[in-house]
């Protein structure tokens, strides 16, 4: 506070004082003038606190209370009557981003872009023009929130999922939660890339505004991020995600392929940890370490059941993403130990291997040509990350 208001820090604690005994004052005298009551607002350094009335007769109770009393016109009751005519409109225009009661002035104000529309708004919801001030405004508001590992995000066709982790410029989370263009609420994002069946991963990068932090929901509490280490098989681990919160088991088997309903499913982690639908996307960590997002599986958190993950390293790699680590800043994924080859054009494609933009392999009988330079893991083969490789033959 004394750094934002630009005051010393034994300033800030007076005014802290002063504006607890402000509060009770208002409350007081709100209650006290009842009808009359229009409102009350403190100076820029709240050394004084004005309260409005719409009967000169209430001027001295206000004095009494040790507050500045200002006659006006109407009172909060009316102004609050003539807003809630607006809010019952449930068709706002998308260039009128904001109303409310300016007690100060004593007005109903309506922001617009586009002033035309804000008088058609009023009009249609029965507020007369004449009683409301319309400012020109060039605000978009928009949702800003702190982008958590576990927290719930919502697609724009409907559903929900949950947050992966915390990447440069978005978030990780399962493919099949969307498709690339599919727009996401809580945080405002759009999915860059997404890839299900085959694998099961996507990527969503969200709005400005929107922070991307370190941390995944224990609910309660968050647990940090520091890396993306690979555990162990038999190794614990928990995940996070808004259906049911947190839940630990261990990991069974590595690099497992699953069938579901839309297709198999490669390169998975097996475990017997619990999870439902909604939790979907969410992060999976062994300690401090990021191990994946929930991808499906079978059973509940009540009878207890068998879910897959996809690990996080392959899709760090496949978009060419930092992961947001506790305490600021972003780390690359480990790789696995590779080859001395460079430019295997004209092999095929097998891992652990350093290839370099514009290689041509084979897979699966059709050629494939590097976009850009990585090197390959297992479950990373041409198909599974488009992002990395075009289909050429």
């Amino acid at each position: 506070m004394a750094r934002d208001f630009k005051i010393t820090p034994g300033q800030a604690r007076a005014r802290l004082v002063r504006e607890a005994k402000a509060t009770q004052t208002e409350s007081t005298l709100k209650s006290r003038l009842g009808a009359g009551y229009a409102g009350a607002w403190l100076n820029d350094d709240a050394t004084e606190l004005v309260v409005a009335v719409t009967d000169q007769a209430q001027i001295q109770a206000v004095k009494d209370a040790g507050a500045t009393p200002k006659v006006v016109k109407r009172s909060q009751i009316q102004l609050d009557a003539l807003k809630a005519k607006l809010d019952a409109n449930p068709n706002a225009p998308k260039d009128v981003p904001a109303w409310f009661v300016d007690v100060k002035t004593n007005d109903l104000v309506v922001l617009a872009r586009n002033v035309d529309s804000a008088k058609a708004f009023a009009k249609a919801s029965g507020v007369d023009e004449a009683d409301v001030r319309f400012e020109q405004s060039t605000e978009q508001p928009r949702a800003l929130i702190d982008v958590i590992g576990g927290n719930a995000y919502y697609m724009g066709s409907g559903g929900r999922c949950s947050v992966g982790f915390s990447v440069n410029g978005g978030f990780v989370t399962a493919g099949h939660c969307g498709r690339v263009g599919t727009t996401t609420t809580q945080p405002s994002g759009t999915f860059a890339g997404s890839t299900f069946p085959g694998r099961d991963y996507g990527w969503v990068r969200v709005s400005a505004g929107n922070t991307m932090r370190g941390l995944v929901n224990r609910y309660p509490g968050t647990v940090p991020v520091k890396g993306s280490n690979e555990a162990a098989v038999g190794a614990s681990i928990c995940r996070s995600g808004s259906t049911t919160g947190w839940r630990c088991g261990t990991i069974q088997q590595k690099n497992t392929s699953v069938t579901y309903p839309e297709g198999t499913i490669s390169g998975v982690t097996r475990t017997n940890a619990c999870a439902e639908p909604g939790d979907s996307g969410g992060s999976w960590l062994s300690g401090d370490q990021a191990q994946g997002v929930t991808s499906g599986g079978s059973g509940n958190c009540s009878s207890g059941g068998t879910t897959y993950f996809q690990p996080v390293n392959p899709i760090l790699q496949a978009y060419s993403l930092q992961l947001v680590i506790d305490g600021g800043g972003t780390t690359t994924s480990p790789t696995s130990p590779t080859t001395t080859t460079s430019n295997p054009g004209g092999t095929t494609w097998q891992p652990g291997v350093a290839y370099a933009a514009g290689s041509n392999v084979t897979y699966d009988g059709a050629g494939y040509r590097c976009l850009q330079g990585h090197t390959s893991q297992p479950g990373w083969d041409p198909p599974a990350v488009p992002a990395l490789w075009e289909r050429v033959g």
